[in-house]
């Protein structure tokens, strides 16, 4: 019988539990700082496993020595990274004024009017359409400045958390036995077995992935860069940088990175004159910017998301776009990697579901 007594007990757990939680929300917000040094740290576990593996079987390195050489191994590649381009990176941004949204919208103005004086040249009434629209009114320059200051920004910052991020990649590698261990002792007997194994296909699958991701990247980069350097484009690195890192959004993100690369072409001749120098530059950009996106739809990306974690191009294209859709930007990126954790999961605790054994058949 439900009684007065039962109902305020009711109301009381349940306003207890939306205190619990918002409690843990406000504590996850005020350490999100550590929980991206965990999730970086994590990442670099994955792509260091392989690494570590080669050193302990191939080289018969103890454990302890071949996390060592593997952690140097990272230190010296950031160190490289970090000595070669971010001073390049930093300074190429600051002459594209990219950190200034005043100048940016300034510099966006005189480009736009310079495209409706060509345009008026030709006889082209859309010149005045251009120039009645007042489109520079109606952008927001910020999202623009606000995009790449997160992305210059994170570079330059990022030598504060470094410690931190090596540290706990350190011990993931070092302790990995420990944790798995440890884990058994919390893991239910009955399901010991199968989460053992999902875990150990998971960080295998996603060793592959992210490897393989950080390879198609810097092909991308090196091909961005060949082009803009033969069309003599200034700021070449800046801009083939940042195309490059937009390419970690499937699909979408080649699509932005050619925008962005045309925008910031523009930019860079500006003072130039439109007709002979900007537009030519401009499209020989995106035509070379296109045949690099063709090379790596048909190549690279391939390679990455279907072999690296045994799905159907079809497959993960479906997965994204639905990803996309649900949850923007951020369900695109983090798509591949959650889809293959789900389908591991899934072969590991119903192997028997038809569903399952179709999508996992290559698991």
């Amino acid at each position: 019988m439900i009684t007065s007594k039962v109902i305020a007990n009711g109301i009381l757990r349940a306003i207890a539990y939306l205190i619990l939680t918002a409690l843990i929300l406000y504590f996850l917000y005020q350490i999100q700082s550590v929980l991206i040094y965990l999730v970086i740290a994590l990442i670099l576990t994955l792509i260091g496993n392989p690494i570590l593996d080669f050193f302990k079987k191939r080289l018969r390195f103890n454990h302890t020595f071949a996390t060592i050489t593997t952690l140097l191994i990272f230190i010296l590649i950031i160190a490289g990274l970090i000595t070669m381009f971010v001073p390049l990176i930093l300074s190429q941004g600051q002459n594209l004024s990219l950190l200034n949204t005043v100048e940016i919208e300034k510099n966006s103005l005189q480009l736009i009017n310079q495209i409706a004086a060509f345009l008026e040249s030709h006889h082209i009434d859309s010149s005045k359409v251009l120039k009645e629209a007042n489109i520079t009114s109606k952008i927001n320059f910020g999202i623009v400045t606000d995009f790449l200051n997160v992305i210059l920004g994170t570079i330059s910052s990022f030598g504060m958390g470094l410690a931190s991020v090596l540290f706990i990649t350190f011990f993931f590698l070092k302790d990995r036995l420990y944790f798995i261990i440890s884990a058994k002792k919390l893991i239910p007997d009955s399901h010991e077995e199968q989460i053992l194994n999902s875990l150990e296909k998971i960080n295998h699958l996603l060793s592959r992935y992210f490897i393989g991701l950080l390879i198609q990247l810097f092909i991308v980069f090196i091909l961005y860069l060949v082009v803009l350097i033969i069309f003599d484009i200034p700021n070449a690195i800046i801009i083939a940088f940042l195309c490059a890192v937009l390419n970690i959004i499937p699909y979408i993100g080649p699509l932005i990175a050619s925008l962005l690369a045309a925008a910031l072409t523009m930019l860079s001749h500006l003072g130039n004159d439109f007709q002979t120098d900007i537009l030519p530059a401009t499209i020989y950009v995106l035509i070379g910017f296109w045949i690099v996106q063709i090379l790596d739809n048909n190549i690279s990306q391939p390679i990455i998301f279907s072999k690296s974690v045994s799905s159907h191009p079809l497959e993960i294209f479906l997965v994204i776009l639905i990803a996309g859709f649900l949850f923007g930007i951020l369900g695109m990126v983090i798509a591949v990697p959650l889809y293959t954790i789900f389908k591991v999961i899934g072969k590991e605790f119903f192997p028997e579901n038809v569903v399952i054994q179709l999508l996992t058949k290559n698991i």
